[in-house]
Order: structure tokens, then C-alpha cells, then sequence
């Protein structure tokens, strides 16, 4: 069994879609809110919550993402734990 972590990457192609995709609903927005018949303080409002939402949409990614790899490597462990037992009874050794 191997003890290398298993990495998954994305492709350069994956990361400059998913730039260019934030960098055009940026933009999208800010326009919109910008062009937006309201008040500046209306318009204010818009603008921070479109900030927070973006803000909290990338803390859940990561915290999801953080608890993905715990579990993974507390998986590790218990296997690891689990393979060391069943090579010391085949031994005969517990």
C-alpha cells in the first residue's frame, strides 16, 4: 500500500476559466450596481453586500474544503492503525 498522498490537481485551462468567470460576474455586478437608478447610499448597500457575499462564499469553500482533508487524513491514520494490527496478528504477536 502506498503512503503517498493521492493529489488532485486542476488544469491551467480550469483555473483561467474560473479566474475569467469571477472577473466577468465582478465586473457584471459592479456595472450593474453602478448603472443602477438609486440613491449612492442604495447603491452603497448593493456594494458591500455583493462584497460579503463573495467574502462568505469563500470562507464556506475553504472551510468545507479544510474538513474534507481532516477527514482524509484521519482516514490515513485509521488505516494505518488497522494495517498494524492485522500484520501484528498475523504474526501472533497481540
Amino acid at each position: 500500500m502506498s503512503n503517498q498522498p493521492v493529489l488532485v490537481k486542476s488544469s491551467n485551462a480550469w483555473n483561467t476559466f474560473t479566474i475569467a468567470s469571477f472577473v466577468v460576474a465582478s465586473g457584471m455586478m459592479a456595472g450593474g450596481i453602478y448603472f443602477l437608478e438609486a440613491s449612492f447610499a442604495a447603491k452603497g448597500f448593493y456594494a458591500m453586500s455583493a462584497l460579503m457575499l463573495v467574502h462568505t462564499a469563500i470562507s464556506a469553500t475553504k472551510t468545507m474544503r479544510d474538513a474534507e482533508e481532516a477527514n482524509r487524513m484521519s482516514n490515513k491514520i485509521d488505516e494505518a492503525r488497522t494495517e498494524k494490527l492485522l500484520m501484528e496478528m498475523g504474526r501472533g504477536n497481540v
